[in-house]
């Protein structure tokens, strides 16, 4: 609603109280108008766009090293959009710290790339633009990634992984 549109007298009077602009008008929409005495503020709860949602087929893919293939849920990310355009892909992943696996991409994808503070077992990670990492381990990071997604049930993926370098096959299906 902007501030040239008028409103008729008679719903003025329903509104006094009301929050202005905006407010008013989410205020509306959500709960139907408004009275002094019954009026909440709407909770608006922002879903993190960094984690990945499993509710949804188009998010997903597969990752398979040796036998062993792990569902990932992908995060809703522009880098994992860009990555998933890219499968199938085999990457044949360098081993690091003892905690993950790592390997380059020809091409740079977008990146957002925060700190998570905690890596977690399972998490599919940016590092810089086009170094694609895997992660085996749980452990606090002060590095910045971009996330791409996380392995639905990690368990079993450090023994998979091992400590020696891995050949990963990312797949769509």
């Amino acid at each position: 609603m902007s501030s040239s549109t008028t409103v008729p007298t008679q719903n003025r009077s329903a509104k006094r109280g009301c929050p202005r602009g905006l407010g008013v008008l989410l205020g509306l929409t959500i709960l139907g108008g408004c009275k002094a005495s019954q009026f909440e503020a709407p909770v608006i709860v922002a879903q993190d766009a960094g984690r990945a949602s499993p509710t949804s087929e188009d998010a997903r893919m597969w990752m398979t090293v040796g036998e062993r293939r792990f569902a990932i849920a992908l995060a809703d990310t522009a880098a994992a959009r860009a990555f998933v355009d890219r499968l199938p892909l085999t990457l044949d992943m360098a081993e690091l710290n003892g905690n993950e696996k790592h390997a380059d991409l020809p091409q740079a994808l977008p990146t957002h790339a925060a700190r998570p503070g905690t890596i977690q077992n399972g998490d599919l990670m940016l590092y810089g633009s086009s170094t694609v990492v895997i992660f085996y381990k749980t452990f606090r990071s002060s590095y910045s990634y971009t996330r791409l997604g996380r392995v639905d049930d990690p368990n079993g993926l450090s023994q998979v992984l091992g400590t020696r370098n891995s050949r990963v096959v990312f797949s769509a299906n």
